[in-house]
């Protein structure tokens, strides 16, 4: 899936990837992906946790070279319409 958004956090340590995730994904509409680019280790961690407890999907991480390639939908559970829950079945089936 490509990201609508993507926000590069590289060089910035705990708890600045969150704060600023938490800032991009304020600005975006429900059901949109923001990629998050980061070299902070901790986040393997911190970044499912904060998309639990704030709501939104986790689609998982992508390791190259160091920097982690992590994708999540924006408020998935908000749904207004079976448009936007057909658009991604397998993250709400799970």
């Amino acid at each position: 899936m490509k990201a609508d958004v993507t926000v590069n956090v590289i060089g910035s340590y705990c708890p600045m990837p969150i704060i600023k995730t938490s800032q991009k994904i304020s600005e975006m509409r429900v059901g949109q992906i923001l990629e998050v680019l980061s070299d902070d280790i901790g986040i393997k961690k911190d970044m499912p946790a904060w998309c639990e407890t704030t709501g939104h999907g986790f689609l998982g991480i992508e390791e190259e070279k160091g920097v982690m390639s992590l994708r999540k939908v924006s408020k998935i559970y908000q749904y207004s319409d079976s448009t936007q829950r057909n658009r991604y079945p397998s993250i709400l089936s799970s």
